[in-house]
């Protein structure tokens, strides 16, 4: 009987580590690794074999795996976690980002300008100068002239007379132009020849005799934006490249990138030919190239069976953003009032993208900010839905989800629509937005988490980089806290809507990894999974929440290959 029992316990331990008949490539031990499963959810060590975990378990049970060739990785007491996912940002944003003026972190208009004025002095007349990052609400000042809310281009385009500007907002929504750049593209005064200023979807903005002020909202930018010369494939190849090493160091193994173009996904497949792909990429089609969804129509989902580059998803763009009073909201903004934002492509479209979708196998994904077009963007999937009703794993998504009418919460559990949240812009944007909405609007449906998880909604998290940096570690502390990244206020905005640090971690690893139909192949650390890690230089499960910011990512892992490790 007693050795029954031996036996039984024996098999029990082999069963649990996935069987000692393997030999492994690599060994992670003596780390705290938490697994984002709820029947075994932190083990000690980890044993991998051709990119995938074939055992979990105590130190001593993954020894069983360990032969001559076996490496073995000491965490010495590190955190490691499944793989990040990162469900929504722009890559290639990322990667320009650092090819071009970085606006990000400037705090009055006067930096602005001083960067764009030693670009100047460094480039050829008539080359454009050309950034992204700034945010007029994060501004420690503003400039004395000031129209609608926004500086004017007087400044820039004094120390810019030859060369034209275009530097697009933090937000992706707005832009700001220089003299020269709206020449170029015939943005004139009121009264002028070749007036361009009704555009659908956007505004240029103008003062009250009807200059143009040089900011540019929504399709508005496009003006301008269709001016400036198309990349050389160098340069695209080298932009791939800085983002691909920014998602490795952040400890980023998975990637949605939210509106590609076939440019993006032939320069991707590339790197992934090549070997040069370190971090595995879920492509949304960009519903404003129409001929882009035409040709994907045709030919249907590419579902990459060896996972690193799949485009099954299309991205709609429905409204605007909060900051340039372009969120499409269902009454008027409480600091403009007679302003309720605006759509941004017709909302019909929706429904024709969302049943070609059910149709074809394509997931949906539709930006809206405003309550207005979260309304309207769930009315259109709860049409369609019940158009095709032996569609059952649709997965579509709301992408952003930030501010929501109260009677629209629940529906997103109801109709197994995905919040695809970012929650570090509720420390970033927080502050201001509540001049925006109100109180009320505020508490009521902005950056609920808890309210959608309570619907049976789930939630995958982000950045939208580069509207915030693509770094990980700040967001979920916004996640887990609701500060602003000074930490404050004490106890956070609305705190009863904080995630707990383990829902936050899920939202970062097994809900982005669902968002993307990949759950059963990664997002968690299982036998059988790929062999995506995270490793922190901290135990962010535990750590007092105001150290995460001070958080470092020591190594990750992509399919068992070590594609980051610090110095």
């Amino acid at each position: 009987m007693r050795n029954t029992i031996l036996l039984s316990l024996a098999l029990l331990i082999l069963f649990s580590c996935g069987g000692n008949n393997e030999t492994a490539d690599k060994v992670f031990i003596n780390g705290f690794i938490y697994t984002v499963e709820d029947n075994q959810p932190t083990v000690e060590a980890v044993a991998i074999k051709d990119g995938i975990i074939i055992a979990v378990g105590t130190k001593e049970e993954i020894q069983a795996f360990v032969g001559k060739n076996t490496e073995t990785i000491d965490l010495q007491g590190k955190t490691m976690t499944p793989g990040l996912i990162e469900s929504h940002a722009h890559l290639m944003g990322i990667g320009y980002n650092k090819l071009d003026i970085d606006l990000m972190y400037v705090k009055t208009y006067d930096e602005l300008v001083e960067k764009v004025a030693e670009a100047a002095s460094n480039a050829e007349p008539g080359e454009w100068i050309t950034g992204r990052g700034w945010h007029q609400d994060k501004w420690i000042e503003m400039p004395e002239q000031t129209v609608n809310g926004f500086q004017t281009h007087d400044a820039l385009s004094s120390v810019t007379p030859d060369n034209p500007v275009y530097l697009a907002h933090a937000s992706g929504h707005a832009s700001f132009v220089n003299k020269k750049a709206m020449e170029l593209a015939g943005i004139t005064p009121l009264g002028s020849e070749n007036l361009k200023q009704e555009v659908e979807g956007g505004e240029v903005i103008r003062d009250e005799i009807g200059n143009p002020t040089g900011v540019l909202v929504e399709t508005a930018s496009g003006l301008v934006a269709k001016l400036i010369p198309k990349d050389t494939p160098e340069r695209a190849e080298k932009a791939l490249e800085l983002a691909l090493l920014e998602l490795a160091e952040k400890g980023i193994t998975s990637f949605h990138d939210a509106g590609g173009n076939q440019d993006l996904i032939d320069l991707l497949e590339k790197f992934q030919a090549e070997g040069r792909l370190t971090s595995r990429m879920y492509v949304m089609l960009s519903s404003r190239i129409p001929e882009l969804l035409e040709a994907w129509y045709k030919k249907g989902p590419k579902i990459d069976p060896d996972h690193m580059v799949t485009v099954r998803s299309i991205k709609l763009n429905m409204d605007g953003a909060l900051g340039p009073w372009g969120a499409w909201l269902l009454e008027d903004y409480e600091d403009k009032p007679g302003s309720r934002g605006h759509e941004t492509m017709p909302i019909d479209k929706v429904s024709t993208v969302a049943e070609k979708g059910l149709q074809l196998g394509f997931q949906v994904n539709s930006h809206a900010i405003g309550d207005r077009t979260n309304r309207e963007v769930l009315d259109r999937y709860e049409a369609a839905f019940a158009k095709f009703p032996e569609v059952t794993d649709h997965r579509f998504r709301v992408e952003h989800a930030q501010h929501l009418h109260p009677d629209d919460i629940s529906r997103f559990g109801d109709l197994g629509v995905i919040a695809a949240i970012q929650a570090i812009h509720l420390s970033s944007d927080r502050p201001w937005a509540i001049g925006r909405l109100g109180a009320k609007r505020i508490k009521d449906g902005a950056y609920v988490w808890q309210k959608l998880l309570g619907s049976g909604a789930v939630i995958s998290n982000g950045t939208d980089a580069p509207v915030e940096p693509v770094d990980a570690l700040p967001s979920f502390y916004a996640s887990v806290s609701r500060k602003t990244l000074k930490m404050t206020p004490e106890g956070g905005y609305e705190p009863d809507q904080k995630l707990t640090r383990d829902q936050a971690l899920k939202s970062y690893t097994l809900a982005g990894a669902f968002a993307e139909f990949e759950e059963d192949f990664k997002g968690s650390i299982k036998v059988g999974k790929a062999a995506d890690f995270t490793v922190f230089d901290k135990n962010i499960m535990e750590i007092p929440e105001n150290e995460i910011l001070n958080t470092k990512v020591m190594m990750t892992v992509v399919g068992g290959k070590i594609v980051f490790k610090a110095d």
